[in-house]
């Protein structure tokens, strides 16, 4: 006789909760920012219902606050800043998700969304920016520094974490797709179409990445020159 399959017993506070974004900004000067969406994802075979909380709700409206989402659905949670002042600039808000089963009270997992309020865009893209160009003479500095001859070093090939990555997308690539129903791999190891295409997109970057390394490798050992050691790629 077939056995039904039980469901395992889920732990409070340990499930975890699936949001994009992680963070909202909101632009003083960008009427079109005030008003964002955050969704939650349940990728579970079980349906959930979720409610949200915040630090400071004076300052927001947040449409259909609680409710539920069916099993491997998502649902749209629009957020709009009501309170747009500069006393507010720069003051970091915080959402709380918590989510739940729908016969139970207690919360099986919660994930905070942070939500800032920025005078201009371009204000911010003038600091990102300038934060790049640090960044960017930083390295440079240390790359410099690493062809000092007391600090030369052979590159003895791609790193382990470079490694694990590949092998994660690679694997991730082969598993079945959402939708597949002839699969023995069970079901809540079956990627979306956006899961394996992020993977491609990672498994590229660090194919691209070790092909530049190997011929930056042996342009060196042509000239002479030790190569300086790999690091790992920076997405």
């Amino acid at each position: 006789m077939h056995q039904q399959k039980r469901q395992p017993e889920l732990v409070e506070g340990n499930l975890p909760v699936f949001v994009f974004p992680t963070e909202l900004i909101f632009y003083a000067d960008d009427q079109s920012t005030h008003k964002q969406v955050l969704t939650l994802y349940n990728p579970y075979e079980f349906a959930l219902k979720f409610k949200v909380l915040c630090t400071t709700p004076n300052k927001y409206v947040v449409a259909d606050a609680a409710g539920a989402v069916k099993p491997q659905c998502c649902v749209d949670i629009v957020i709009r800043h009501r309170d747009v002042q500069s006393c507010h600039y720069g003051v970091k808000d915080k959402f709380r998700l918590q989510v739940s089963e729908q016969s139970q009270r207690k919360a099986l997992g919660r994930k905070e969304v942070v939500a800032i309020l920025l005078p201009s865009a371009k204000e911010q893209q003038k600091e990102e920016e300038e934060k790049r160009i640090k960044e960017h003479l930083t390295e440079s500095f240390f790359f410099e520094q690493s062809f000092q001859p007391e600090n030369r070093a052979v590159s003895s090939g791609p790193s382990l974490l470079t490694v694990f990555l590949g092998v994660v997308c690679i694997a991730a690539l082969m598993l079945p797709t959402l939708g597949d129903v002839e699969s023995l791999v069970p079901l809540y190891l079956h990627l979306s179409v956006n899961q394996k295409l992020v993977a491609a997109y990672i498994l590229g970057i660090l194919a691209w990445n070790l092909l530049i390394s190997l011929t930056e490798l042996s342009a060196c050992h042509v000239s002479g020159i030790r190569a300086p050691v790999m690091t790992d790629p920076v997405f």
